[in-house]
């Protein structure tokens, strides 16, 4: 592998990881600023105060009364929305262009006919990460071709070392910031719960203090507490349905390297 793919490589980990160090606080403060200016605006309450009910029909505030919780799962949907955008590019630029399959089969037809040029032009027209892999495995190809101190199993053995090592580099980049779905697929629905909890602790409280039954009361306090149930569960179903499509497409990157890999060393040995 060239000192250039590495370096390449480690500034495109470098940068996806200052991504997500200023995303995520990004996020927060701008959820915080919804909930306090947007969700909590005077407008959505009875009498212009925050402190009353929400006005009849009036979302926004209801999703305000939800508590403290609030902004922090407001925060965790709009990291995972980020997060599954930067994904999809991600994937769709190391998928290269067009079909990967099609690319696939016309490398293997290249080899059968040993046009390794004609295997390496196809590379450089589809780009990403299985075009880099395979370009890697066919220069090491092409350079232990005129190799005369190993023998054939050395030679082998070096193609599926090159294609190896290069998928090592590729891979940690397509599954980058997939921990952080994952993460939020389970921590979302248990903040959903934890703020339910303590809206439910408060709504009982307040009706404890009142001293008589207000069922109006209670159910608004159970319907606010509820809120963070929701969004919580909202979250963590996208989560969890985001980050099974990107390991399906992660996937089958990394088979449609391990087939032309497979392929090169085969090839190499039945004509060599």
């Amino acid at each position: 592998m060239s000192t250039a793919t590495k370096g390449s490589v480690e500034k495109a980990g470098k940068g996806s990881s200052m991504f997500a160090t200023i995303v995520i606080p990004v996020a927060f403060l701008i959820c915080i600023l919804i909930y306090m200016f947007v969700l909590g605006s005077p407008a959505n309450f009875a009498g212009g105060d925050s402190n009353n009910h929400p006005l009849p029909g009036n979302y926004l505030g209801i999703v305000y009364k939800g508590g403290i919780m609030v902004p922090v799962l407001m925060s965790l949907m709009l990291i995972v929305i980020i997060f599954c955008f930067e994904r999809l590019f991600t994937l769709t630029k190391a998928a290269g262009s067009g079909s990967v399959e099609n690319f696939v089969r016309k490398v293997q037809a290249s080899l059968s006919s040993n046009d390794i040029g004609t295997a390496l032009n196809a590379c450089d027209q589809q780009k990403g990460s299985v075009a880099n892999v395979i370009r890697a495995g066919l220069l090491k190809y092409r350079e232990v071709q005129s190799d005369t101190i190993m023998d054939k199993d050395q030679k082998v053995s070096a193609i599926q070392k090159e294609v190896e090592e290069a998928t090592s580099l590729e891979l940690p980049m397509l599954e980058k910031n997939l921990v952080i779905l994952a993460t939020i697929s389970s921590v979302a629905t248990l903040m959903g719960l934890l703020g339910t909890v303590i809206g439910m602790i408060k709504a009982f409280a307040a009706l404890a203090t009142a001293g008589s039954p207000d069922a109006v009361a209670l159910a608004n306090g159970i319907s606010e507490a509820l809120i963070n149930t929701a969004l919580g569960i909202g979250t963590s179903a996208i989560a969890i349905i985001m980050y099974n499509y990107f390991t399906t497409k992660i996937d089958g990157l990394t088979y449609s390297i391990d087939e032309i890999g497979f392929s090169l060393a085969q090839t190499f040995a039945s004509k060599n």
